[in-house]
């Protein structure tokens, strides 16, 4: 394999403040799309979850009518039973037999009073979860066309940006293999480290980029000789100056506007 060729110092900086205009180019991307894809996500959950509520509730309002058409089953089988012990009672030899007949019959007199109040309460906690069902399908409603909305404005957003930012990203890999690993990684750690995701900036106004800490005139004079990678003592920053800044600015610019 043909050994890569040895890159100077100042092709370094460039390459690195390349790959920076280009990730942060793919940052103002992402940031444009900025909380929807996570709002559209719990969205979805929501609607998920209004929808396995919904479908619970029906569950239990199928369970509750059984129970009822049960108690109805026993009341009838009551009604039967009493039907029968009157019927015995006309027959029976002696008031033993009569008392004991007319227990059972006030028994399943009990039975069929308890089996109605029974099916009273169920159909008490059926109207209940009726009307949670009709609650939750409002909701569910409101939250489907809520979910809707979002997605178009996703949706819009993504028809935009999508074919530039994978463009973007693709052009971000293949500056990475000009890149020396070590320095890839070192700035891969920067980015990650610092707030706005800047680990390579130009010296403004005598300090560096984004920040208000002053470089001493000598290693300005350093960092313009582009002999050697200089970082911000403060932030960490790799340090580059206006000029190749400008430079590599508008190279770049000429390249996006052609994704």
């Amino acid at each position: 394999m043909a050994k890569k060729k040895e890159s100077t110092v100042e092709e370094k900086l460039r390459a690195l403040y390349d790959l920076q205009l280009i990730d942060s180019r793919v940052d103002e991307i992402r940031n444009v799309r900025g909380e929807l894809p996570l709002e559209v996500q719990d969205l979805e959950d929501e609607v998920h979850g209004l929808k396995t509520r919904i479908d619970k509730l029906k569950v239990d309002v199928e369970t509750i009518n059984f129970e009822i058409a049960a108690k109805k089953n026993l009341i009838e089988e009551s009604k039967t039973l009493i039907k029968k012990y009157s019927e015995q009672q006309k027959n029976v030899r002696n008031s033993r037999e009569f008392n004991s007949l007319s227990k059972e019959v006030e028994f399943q007199e009990l039975e069929i009073q308890l089996a109605e109040k029974n099916i009273k309460e169920f159909k008490a906690q059926i109207e209940q979860k009726k009307e949670v069902i009709s609650e939750t399908k409002e909701k569910l409603s409101e939250r489907e066309g809520h979910l809707k909305h979002k997605k178009g404005e996703l949706d819009a957003i993504l028809a935009e940006t999508e074919k530039e930012e994978k463009a973007l990203l693709k052009k971000s890999e293949e500056f990475e293999e000009k890149i020396e690993e070590r320095l890839v990684q070192a700035y891969k750690r920067i980015r990650h480290n610092v707030k706005n995701g800047l680990a390579v900036v130009p010296v403004e106004r005598g300090a560096s980029g984004g920040s208000f800490f002053t470089i001493p005139p000598q290693v300005q004079v350093e960092i313009a000789s582009r002999k050697k990678i200089i970082t911000d003592e403060h932030s960490g920053r790799i340090l580059v100056d206006p000029l190749l800044a400008e430079e590599e600015q508008e190279k770049m610019h000429a390249l996006f506007s052609k994704i």
